[in-house]
């Protein structure tokens, strides 16, 4: 009797391990096509940059650009088939969240601290000015007050995270939702390309750069694209800048709650279906990551020996979430997106811009 229970509690133990089993294998296979294509995009990147280097002694076009850059060609040439977007969007935010957490193992906290609270203080600021201008900009040229409230989230704070983030609070036509985020993929990747030419033009600093670049840049992978062909201490600053900035989805969408039953009743269908956030969306676990890495690194607990081989690989990780990031990218969005949504949305950006100089300019950062 005790032997046939044993045989059978034997066999259930046998049938949950290949169920488990044949789980992990289906999610692998769902995930190896997408992963494959933006390795082979990260790959011919690499090769580019090793080419410019062997040629130039120098990567012009660092790597990161150059998959952004080869994906956007790709997904603008051909539409890739569904088999490919689970692995893609595993790419573009699974495996940005650990390379973005790895990259906190490389930063020491002091250099934020070094900038005191004033900057602190400032990028506060600099949130709620963008979004209360970039409101009246929107407003001004007539968009809903739902789709304003949206596109200033997006550019003050984080993109298509914040978008996604506030548009279930307000009860966002979900039209709305998709123009915004579309737009912003292409207008992110235009930032990325072309923000580093502020070095020259206003002559910053790396230091101020990096501020720059973590102040205006959409997502946490633009500010590694914008900042890592500049310098490292750019990449890190802007890292950490940018980390503050997305702390502060959680205070706005709390405040947005409060004002969303004063709101006009939206006059277009399909709204979004309002909802809780929990902690991990207002908080996301890889900035709680980083910054634990991050803090370990400042207080000597990680070994130096360690730091290089994490960097390297959050480099490479985040180079094919680039690709991921490209190959979400159509170009020809822009001939689908309104006039006064698309002047609505560079206008604010320019707001966004002003007002960093203006705080980099004024608190004296060197």
């Amino acid at each position: 009797m005790t032997a046939r229970i044993a045989g059978r509690m034997a066999a259930g133990s046998d049938t949950a391990d290949r169920a488990r089993g044949s789980v992990w294998a289906g999610a692998a296979g769902r995930l190896l096509p997408g992963l494959l294509l933006c390795g082979v995009i990260t790959g011919v990147a690499q090769v580019l940059q090793a080419g410019e280097e062997s040629l130039t002694g120098h990567p012009y076009v660092e790597a990161l650009v150059l998959a952004i850059l080869l994906g956007t060609a790709v997904r603008t040439a051909w539409v890739p088939g569904a088999r490919f977007k689970a692995g893609i969007a595993f790419s573009a935010k699974q495996v940005l969240e650990v390379a973005v957490t790895l990259l906190g193992a490389s930063v020491s906290l002091g250099a934020i601290v070094a900038s005191g609270p004033a900057l602190l203080t400032g990028i506060v600021g600099a949130v709620a000015l963008t979004i209360l201008a970039s409101c009246a900009l929107c407003r001004a040229l007539g968009l809903p007050v739902r789709m304003a409230l949206l596109i200033a989230c997006g550019n003050a704070i984080c993109g298509n995270s914040a978008i996604a983030a506030v548009a279930p609070v307000i009860g966002a036509d979900s039209r709305d939702v998709a123009a915004a985020i579309a737009f912003t993929a292409v207008l992110g990747v235009l930032m990325v390309l072309g923000l580093p030419l502020f070095v020259p033009l206003a002559g910053f600093s790396e230091h101020q750069y990096g501020v720059l670049a973590g102040m205006t840049v959409y997502a946490v992978p633009q500010v590694l694209a914008a900042t890592v062909p500049v310098s490292a201490l750019a990449t890190q600053v802007g890292t950490l800048v940018k980390l503050v900035r997305v702390l502060m989805l959680g205070p706005v969408v709390v405040a947005l709650s409060l004002i969303a039953p004063r709101l006009p009743a939206a006059g277009a269908t399909g709204k979004a279906v309002p909802g809780r956030l929990g902690f991990f969306k207002l908080v996301p676990w890889f900035i709680l990551g980083f910054l634990a890495l991050a803090s370990l690194r400042s207080l000597g607990l990680i070994p130096d020996g360690a730091v290089a081989p994490l960097a390297r690989i959050a480099g490479f990780l985040t180079i094919v979430s680039m690709a991921a990031l490209g190959l979400g990218v159509d170009v020809r969005v822009l001939a689908q997106v309104g006039g006064r949504v698309t002047l609505a949305v560079t206008a604010s950006l320019l707001v966004l811009l002003a007002i960093a100089v203006l705080l980099i300019r004024g608190l004296g950062i060197g």
